[in-house]
C-alpha cells in the first residue's frame, strides 16, 4: 500500500479537472479518497489547508478557487503587494526619529541594573 499525502491526492484530483475548484469541494474529494471518518477529516482540515497554501504546486485563484499552479501564469498567481510594502517617505521619518531616541537612551547604560542597597539577607 502506498501512503500518500492530502497534497498528493489533491494534486492528482486537480490533475484530472480541467479548471479550478472551491476549496470546500477539494476537500470533500479529498477526504473521500483518503477515506477519513467525520472526525478525522475535522481534525485535518486546517493542516490541510496551511499545506496546499505553502505547496508551490498549487495556486489561489480568483473567487478562492484553488488549480494548479503549472497551468496559471505568473500574472495570476502572484499578486502585487508594492502597496502595502512601500515605505513612503513619512515611515523613513518615523523609522529615523527611532534610531535618534535609541541612541539618546544609550547615555543611560551606565546606570546600575540592580539597586547597590539589597544584601544577600534580603527576601526577594
Amino acid at each position: 500500500m502506498v501512503i500518500r499525502s492530502m497534497t498528493d491526492v489533491a494534486f492528482e484530483l486537480l490533475g484530472k479537472k480541467k479548471k479550478a475548484i472551491t476549496f470546500k469541494k477539494l476537500w470533500e474529494e479529498v477526504v473521500e479518497v483518503m477515506g477519513y471518518s467525520e472526525a478525522v477529516a475535522a481534525n485535518k482540515l486546517a493542516t490541510f489547508y496551511a499545506n496546499l497554501s505553502l505547496d508551490a504546486r498549487f495556486a489561489l485563484v480568483e473567487d478562492g478557487k484553488w488549480d494548479l499552479r503549472s497551468r496559471r501564469t505568473f500574472n495570476e498567481t502572484h499578486k502585487d503587494l508594492s502597496d502595502i510594502l512601500d515605505l513612503d517617505d513619512d515611515e523613513d521619518e518615523f523609522l529615523d526619529e527611532d534610531s535618534e531616541n535609541d541612541l539618546d537612551e544609550g547615555e543611560n547604560d551606565e546606570k546600575e541594573v540592580f539597586p547597590s542597597n539589597l544584601s544577600d539577607d534580603d527576601d526577594y
